[in-house]
């Protein structure tokens, strides 16, 4: 959202008080009154649309953060690139009740207006409804926009409760909230109801918008055209995943077809408009998520953070990213599963063939992996400190009576791997301020992921040379050589071996960008599952996450020590700067110096406590096949009782529901 939106939005608020419109706010919580007049007036009714973004994203300060209006990273710790149990993925926990669900639907409506999101549907409805009839003075350009962004918001918003829940009450006019008018009544939608509104609100948006807004200072930020032709794309793919397809192994199937229609027509749009890939290198590709309140080609949905503590709008990530020896907090600790995953430097996979070492994980690497992770030796500058280097390692002080550890750093990095995250980090982030207040903006949709998305749809329609091509597009650009090998993809055997390339390629390339749970969900890759059909991860010959576990590590000192084992001097001579021309010889300085001074272990028994444990014992992940789409909260069907429960979801009398989300 544009800095400048959420001035607008406290403007509104301050008008709003001070004025005869506070009858606006109070005819607001009675959900079907409202002042007619606030749409015969431009400045008012961009302060309603600056609120209604306001209520979409005021949340959204991570990029690791999903689901719009409510922001979290719950998604996020469901997969490798985050370790930790939660309910989810416990497996001494099996979930039916629709008492402990996602409460994301929404509370019935009380006195007020909760920001759930069927008020921010009503939000959307109300100025769709209203704003030609009532704002029949306003100029038709502005009239078209405002509704334009209201279409491309709605559908945002019922694409994520279908995500969340399959097929969900489809309302696209201001109801009156009654206990007798049945038409208030409405019932879940199916899957193909789902799409066709989507869809239809996306087309709206996408003829209605302006494929860039003509002033970036007051615009950029909003809604426009590219994105609705982009997200068109993102949710065709999804219905044409094996989550929502029965049909999805046929090649034929008309899901896919239209899913990669929607991308190709996306992508010859956008890129006639001047967006693109960023770039030629890995430099490129880091320094194009620091463009600040300014076009940026791959950017498609952009969130605007403000930097100062004058706006509760800043970025949490820097914050979160950083070590406690940067001041920031204690890291994002990349579990080994993440560590082990990137590709080689010619894109081939790392494995023991090709040359990979896990103990030395940190040579011979993918470009991007030395721009999403951090290691020990590692610059990684601040405001403050441009050429400041993070040390990740430990050293036994003593061993009785019991076990004591140092750190070579008084602000120890006690970090649970021996690798952090530093994927969208800003070099000129100011460390004086502990890092509470970045503006650094968000890339919720990159043109990547648009390339990405029509590389799958040419797999699953069995057209493995285009697949092929489209890959090599997000390889070359970070500086992978194509050489005899093909960047690494070499030649598919059929279009299970393709489709898993994509969804690798979507781990590399979107890691820690919130993407990753929802590619999960689509391909049901926790488990497969007889019962259901659910034999995704057999036919594209992937391990499910199921049975897996995310395991730390660290670098410790071979000897028992009281003092850092490690000589300054020794440290001081190691810098890792992927930007520097003997970038590979500093990799192979820092070799040398970890194998005279450092072991790689997993960890000390009773001191260190593996990332997915439960009373401090490891455990592995155990995600239900029901929990891939949630059932209705219980205080949804209590005060909504014509609906009805998922399948493999209790209602609220302990019965299992009956609705099919893939119908």
């Amino acid at each position: 959202m544009n800095k400048k939106i959420l001035l607008s939005m406290i403007s509104l608020l301050a008008v709003l008080i001070t004025s005869c419109s506070d009858e606006f706010l109070q005819d607001k919580k009675s959900y079907d009154k409202y002042e007619e007049s606030l749409f015969t007036n431009e400045q008012q009714t961009g302060w309603y649309i600056d609120r209604v973004y306001n209520d979409f994203f005021s949340g959204y300060k991570s990029p690791v953060q999903t689901l719009v209006g409510s922001y979290s990273d719950e998604k996020t710790k469901l997969t490798e690139e985050m370790g930790g149990i939660s309910n989810w993925v416990n497996p001494q926990m099996n979930i039916t009740g629709s008492d402990k669900t996602s409460g994301y639907y929404g509370n019935p409506l009380g006195a007020t207006a909760g920001n759930y999101p069927y008020t921010r549907i009503r939000n959307c409805n109300l100025l769709i409804e209203k704003v030609d009839s009532i704002g029949k003075d306003l100029s038709p350009t502005f009239r078209n926009t405002s509704k334009g962004q209201m279409y491309f918001l709605r559908a945002l918003q019922y694409f994520d409760l279908f995500r969340t829940y399959g097929g969900v009450p489809i309302i696209t006019t201001v109801q009156v909230a009654s206990d007798v008018d049945v038409t208030v009544k409405v019932p879940r939608a199916t899957n193909d109801q789902m799409l066709v509104q989507i869809v239809k609100d996306l087309d709206s948006a996408a003829v209605l918008l302006p494929i860039k807004w003509a002033s970036v200072s007051t615009d950029y930020g909003r809604m426009t055209s590219a994105a609705a032709l982009a997200v068109k794309s993102r949710v065709m793919l999804t219905f044409a995943s094996p989550l929502f397809n029965k049909d999805w192994d046929n090649s034929s199937n008309q899901r896919w077809l239209d899913a990669l229609k929607a991308g190709t027509d996306a992508e010859t749009k956008l890129t006639e408009a001047g967006y693109g890939l960023v770039g030629t290198s890995a430099k490129d590709w880091a320094d194009m998520f620091l463009v600040d309140n300014s076009f940026s080609k791959e950017a498609i949905m952009v969130r605007l953070c403000s930097p100062g503590n004058t706006l509760s709008d800043n970025n949490s990530w820097e914050k979160s990213m950083r070590v406690t020896s940067q001041s920031g907090g204690s890291g994002v600790s990349a579990p080994k599963e993440m560590i082990d995953l990137f590709p080689m430097a010619d894109g081939s996979r790392p494995v023991v063939a090709n040359g990979y070492d896990d103990t030395k994980f940190f040579l011979n690497r993918d470009p991007r992996f030395y721009r999403t992770f951090a290691f020990s030796g590692c610059k990684w500058g601040t405001k403050q400190n441009p050429n400041s280097t993070i040390w990740l390692y430990r050293f036994i002080t003593k061993v009785s009576p019991k076990i004591a550890l140092g750190y070579p750093d008084t602000k120890a990095n006690k970090t649970g791997s021996p690798v952090v995250v530093r994927k969208m980090s800003n070099p000129n982030a100011d460390e004086t301020s502990a890092f509470a207040y970045s503006g650094t903006d968000i890339f919720e949709y990159r043109y990547a992921e648009l390339i990405l998305n029509i590389a799958e749809c040419y797999a699953a329609t069995n057209q493995l040379d285009l697949c092929s091509e489209y890959l090599g597009k997000i390889r070359a650009r970070v500086g992978i050589e194509k050489g005899i090998n093909n960047y690494g993809l070499g030649t598919f055997a059929d279009k299970y071996a393709a489709l898993a390339a994509c969804l690798y390629e979507r781990q590399v390339e979107l890691a820690y960008e919130g993407k990753r749970f929802w590619d999960v969900q689509r391909w049901m890759l926790y488990n497969d599952d007889s019962a259901t059909g659910n034999n995704t991860c057999a036919l594209l010959g992937l391990t499910p996450i199921n049975g897996t576990c995310r395991t730390g590590g660290y670098w410790q000192g071979i000897n028992t020590s009281s003092t850092d084992p490690i000589p300054a001097a020794a440290k001081a001579a190691i810098v890792i700067d992927p930007d520097a021309s003997d970038f590979n010889a500093q990799l192979t300085a820092l070799s040398d110096l970890f194998s005279a001074y450092l072991i790689r272990t997993e960890g000390i028994e009773k001191i260190d406590i593996a990332m997915d444990n439960l009373n401090l014992l490891p455990v592995k992940i155990e995600f239900k096949q029901n929990y891939y789409i949630f059932g209705l909260n219980k205080n949804t069907l209590s005060t909504n009782p014509w609906l009805l429960q998922t399948k493999g979801w209790e209602d609220i009398y302990g019965t299992l529901g009956t609705f099919d989300y893939q119908e």
